[in-house]
């Protein structure tokens, strides 16, 4: 079986530290991969580097038999592939709904906001994995587990058929962890590779 994504011979520098050297590694469609290591071993630069975040480095990147070399993170986003950093990347003051579909609005015959499309979109999305947020409810209000949750909603917004998470139970109660992992689960068996 042919990879869907495969890397050969990457190497990232950070001036003179090497974070990632000569790494190879390939991925069949819909599986699901850890990638462990200590701090500074180079993961969240490699998925940096996947995800178009990290734009320069040495080696090749191969999606679906292609060789690509994102840009940015929406030439990423384009080709299939979301990543979902440690941080979370929410503006606090926009709903869950702005957030999910932000710089991506749906807009009505007229041009105008399609808040309700957008509401019963985002409210889909998140109710497919199980969260219990109101699609106008603002970012900043919401606990850590549910912020990532609203993250992975505009992920799959975006049809994502590659989805990265950086350290995703870092932050999370037990009770988030069990979730997190059952919607992870859950993208799994819909063909999602993680």
């Amino acid at each position: 079986m042919e990879p869907m994504i495969s890397i050969r011979n990457v190497t990232k520098r950070f001036s003179a530290v090497i974070a990632l050297d000569n790494v190879s590694l390939d991925i069949s469609a819909g599986q699901l991969h850890a990638i462990v290591g200590e701090n500074g071993a180079g993961k969240s630069t490699l998925m940096k580097i996947l995800s178009g975040v990290i734009t320069t480095y040495e080696g090749e990147v191969r999606l679906r038999h292609q060789s690509v070399r994102f840009h940015s993170t929406r030439d990423a986003e384009s080709a299939g592939v979301s990543i979902i950093h440690q941080e979370l990347n929410l503006v606090d003051e926009l709903s869950a709904a702005a957030n999910i579909f932000l710089g991506r609005e749906l807009r009505t015959p007229r041009g105008l906001l399609d808040n309700r499309g957008m509401e019963s979109a985002a409210s889909k999305l998140l109710d497919e994995l199980e969260c219990e947020v109101h699609p106008w409810q603002k970012a900043g209000s919401l606990r850590v587990g549910d912020q990532q949750l609203v993250e992975i909603a505009k992920a799959l917004s975006h049809h994502t058929e590659i989805l990265i998470m950086d350290e995703p139970t870092s932050a999370l109660t037990e009770a988030e962890v069990r979730r997190l992992y059952r919607v992870i689960e859950r993208l799994h068996a819909r063909g999602v590779t993680i």
